[in-house]
């Protein structure tokens, strides 16, 4: 399956903002400069107290559907 690595740094209220519904989508800039989008229910397996701050690493299937979404690398957020 095609996957592609992004960093995000994303406080803990901008990932509320996404995970309540209000934003249905995440666009996101890969690290090979692509632009990707995802949806923004996938925060949820990733978002700790701090937000979401790091390298992950999203699957997609053959069709270009979103599949997945694990972390790489985690940092803290500031």
């Amino acid at each position: 399956m095609p996957s592609l690595d992004i960093m995000l740094d994303l406080s803990l209220e901008t990932c509320r903002y996404h995970y309540e519904g209000a934003m249905q989508t995440v666009i996101a800039t890969s690290m090979d400069g692509r632009r990707v989008s995802f949806p923004a229910t996938a925060l949820r397996r990733i978002v700790t107290p701090d937000g979401a701050h790091g390298v992950f690493r999203l699957t997609f299937s053959e069709e270009g559907k979103f599949m997945s979404m694990v972390a790489v690398r985690r940092w803290a957020g500031e």
